[in-house]
């Protein structure tokens, strides 16, 4: 395993590949790691098209640094502008998968000349008030109680901490612009029953790209991973490459 260091000397794991001069970026999600099947068929693209392609695991995730609760969204995000900033060179499309399409556009909207395009993939954005909508009274008596509570989901259970919803409040951004003017694909299942299929539109709706498109897929679920999502990703990739104009 390969490890980038911090400046807080923690390790974020991840695997680089070196390619062509536009690279692709993919961005896990909520509890997930590097090594799932879409960024895995993301990099077999990558490597037969000679594209340079990044993964790797948030802090908190994988074989990354650190327990999940100690994290939020803003670790998060500083975890992808890091791996831009020091393990790739050159103009950048990011796939991001659920709340990576969160990290993904806040990482857009901090290094603008960096990323050429986008695809959210069941993209979770501002998710911190529904999460917490959705725990229980006795989730949210722990939370005042003790700063922290265990939550279980779609069968995962893990800990959250108060400091991870007020810090995702700070990062929303479907309450202003999204000022971003390249390709950028949302990709969301009709059967997700973890973002609302409405997310996409608003998302649109804020965004000043005029090259921005939604894929609805009628049979699809969150996860986006079935051969026919698989394929879709690819084709859109396919077409983010089209629209990009290198100098």
């Amino acid at each position: 395993m390969t490890y980038y260091i911090n400046k807080l000397n923690q390790k974020i794991a991840y695997k680089h590949i070196k390619g062509k001069k536009l690279g692709i970026i993919f961005v896990h999600g909520l509890n997930s790691e590097m090594n799932g099947i879409k960024a895995l068929v993301i990099e077999k693209y990558a490597k037969k098209n000679k594209l340079s392609f990044l993964k790797f695991d948030c802090r908190g995730h994988g074989k990354s640094f650190g327990k999940f609760e100690d994290f939020t969204i803003s670790d998060w995000k500083r975890d992808l502008i890091d791996v831009i900033d020091n393990l790739t060179t050159g103009p950048q499309i990011i796939i991001g998968s659920s709340m990576g399409g969160w990290l993904m556009m806040l990482a857009a909207k901090a290094r603008p000349k960096r990323i050429f395009g986008l695809i959210g993939l069941a993209t979770a954005i501002d998710f911190g008030k529904d999460l917490y909508n959705g725990l229980t009274k006795k989730n949210k008596r722990e939370l005042v109680k003790n700063n922290y509570t265990k939550y279980s989901s779609y069968g995962f259970s893990y800990f959250l901490k108060k400091k991870f919803f007020l810090d995702a409040k700070k990062n929303n951004l479907l309450n202003k612009k999204f000022k971003f003017n390249c390709p950028f694909i949302l990709i969301h299942g009709l059967k997700d029953t973890v973002v609302s299929m409405e997310i996409p539109k608003k998302i649109m709706g804020i965004t000043t790209s005029k090259k921005i498109q939604i894929v609805y897929m009628k049979s699809s679920d969150h996860r986006l991973s079935t051969p026919n999502d698989l394929l879709i990703i690819i084709n859109s990739i396919e077409v983010i490459r089209s629209q990009i104009k290198l100098s």
